[in-house]
């Protein structure tokens, strides 16, 4: 059994309060940290999607995330609805590959490309962290 199966159905939070409920971005945060051993930055004010980005953005530690066409498991995968991404996950290579996120709507779910599209999700990009 894959390690991502333990936190399917954890249930998302505004505040991102975990271990028992996230944010997508502190989903992301607790996962690369726990099983890919990379720290990435805290957001003050995660429910405002523009100081999200902004905050990533600038942070020194966006520079060892560079934007890649192809997938490998632990990748940030950056997903939009309609212009504007607004919402981030992992990539993992099970079941063919697909996107482990925290969503409102859902909680924590693994999701295949087919899935994501159907539940009005779009990649805007892969980014992989090079030290």
């Amino acid at each position: 059994m894959h390690w991502a199966a333990a936190y399917i159905g954890l249930p998302w939070s505004a505040h991102g309060s975990g271990p028992d409920a996230f944010n997508c971005w502190e989903f992301v945060r607790v996962v690369q940290d726990r099983h890919f051993g990379r720290v990435l930055p805290d957001i003050a004010n995660p429910e405002d999607m523009l100081a999200m980005g902004r905050t990533f953005r600038d942070h020194p530690e966006r520079r060892r995330w560079a934007k890649v066409v192809d997938s490998l498991e632990g990748d940030c995968v950056l997903l939009r609805r309609s212009r504007h991404p607004i919402h981030v996950g992992i990539w993992l290579d099970v079941d063919g590959g697909g996107v482990l996120h925290c969503s409102q709507e859902s909680g924590v779910v693994f999701q295949r490309p087919d899935a994501l599209r159907l539940n009005g999700w779009a990649v805007e990009g892969f980014y992989r962290y090079s030290p």
